[in-house]
């Protein structure tokens, strides 16, 4: 039995001990280093890049990141950003992550030195940002992102819209162009966006280059509706071999536009006058060349007999561009004039008269 019972006691101790063999020596803390972004993306408008990137919840030693510090703003004009060196600004701790939340961004403003702009026309400039934990200490930057260097050009100054017969006629100011890159173009674009509605259309463009007085006509309008312009201008670089870069600019300001339609159709032309009234009813036939305004509701005919002012005699719109005179009276001369008739009730002035006889 006390064999037994030794030898019971003597596997124990072995898988004590075999236990303890497998045990793993105690690991240091973790520094709390954040993992690099990996997702940094940047955007240019005009002279402003905004840098966008998640923020870490991982240690470089793959801990939860119990704390991210600020983030060290980084730009350089090398192809590859492997160090921060001096940053170029700094974003401000986020706040403390909730339990909902799934992922966190942060975002940096950053403007462009004119004079990068100027001496680099055809480069680029390299960002990144490194993450620090509390302790303002951080293990390396985020995936790099590039933007443009070319020069953009301000917002489109003294933006006006007038109303016209034809739509909406927008000027501004011309811009001044930087020293001629072959290789850079610019263009104004200009935009509408319905009152009520934020998303803009695109109304048209307009080169920069050689148009001292730049001027857009919108056509595509509704009448009596609400409209807001405003108009930026693109830098376009093209280089040979390599797809086209856009680069927008600043928008100017908004103009309100309210399109009460107060403009009457074109004036008609071609107007003749021919008897007719042997052997049956006299009359007088009157025809004229079609109106081809798109909004046209139809035409008036007017009347007159020498000295006299002019009637008009029709007692319904005229559809179509002919009308027949039936209230003539023999030996009188009678004077003929027609004026054209919008769907808004806009009228326009009568056009030349035309006489006929009765005999």
């Amino acid at each position: 039995m006390r064999s037994r019972a030794h030898a019971s006691a003597i596997a124990g101790l072995c898988l004590v001990l075999a236990a303890c063999a497998t045990m793993r020596p105690p690991q240091p803390p973790s520094l709390q280093l954040p993992e690099p972004p990996k997702d940094l993306h940047a955007t240019r408008r005009g002279n402003t890049v905004v840098l966008q990137w998640t923020v870490p919840t991982a240690t470089t030693d793959r801990a939860t990141l119990r704390e991210a510090g600020p983030t060290q703003i980084c730009r350089s004009m090398a192809a590859t950003l492997v160090k921060c060196g001096t940053p170029v600004g700094e974003a401000p701790a986020p706040a403390p992550r909730k339990p909902s939340d799934k992922k966190v961004t942060q975002s940096y403003t950053d403007t462009l030195p004119s004079e990068l702009q100027r001496e680099n026309p055809l480069g680029k400039v390299t960002y990144a940002v490194e993450v620090l934990n509390s302790d303002r200490r951080g293990d390396g930057v985020s995936k790099n992102a590039q933007v443009p260097l070319a020069q953009t050009l301000p917002a489109p100054a003294d933006f006006e819209a007038k109303l016209e017969s034809q739509g909406v006629r927008l000027t501004w100011a011309p811009a001044t162009l930087p020293e001629a890159v072959p290789e850079i173009t610019y263009v104004y674009r200009v935009y509408r966006r319905p009152d009520k509605t934020k998303s803009p259309t695109l109304v048209g463009e307009v080169s920069v280059s050689g148009n001292p007085q730049p001027s857009l006509l919108d056509s595509n309008i509704e009448w009596e509706q609400t409209y807001f312009y405003f108009a930026d201008v693109v830098t376009i670089i093209s280089e040979p071999g390599k797809p086209e870069v856009r680069i927008e600019g600043e928008d100017s300001a908004e103009v309100k536009v309210f399109t009460h339609d107060v403009f009457p159709p074109a004036v008609p032309t071609g107007l003749q006058a021919v008897f007719s009234g042997p052997g049956q009813q006299a009359f007088i036939d009157l025809v004229w060349t079609p109106d081809t305004d798109p909004d046209l509701a139809g035409y008036n005919i007017y009347r007159r007999e020498p000295g006299g002012a002019p009637v008009k005699i029709n007692a319904e719109l005229v559809r179509t561009p002919s009308y027949r005179d039936t209230n003539v009276v023999s030996g009188k001369q009678y004077l003929y004039s027609v004026s054209a008739v919008d769907v808004r009730g806009n009228e326009s002035a009568r056009s030349e008269e035309t006489e006929e006889n009765v005999p």
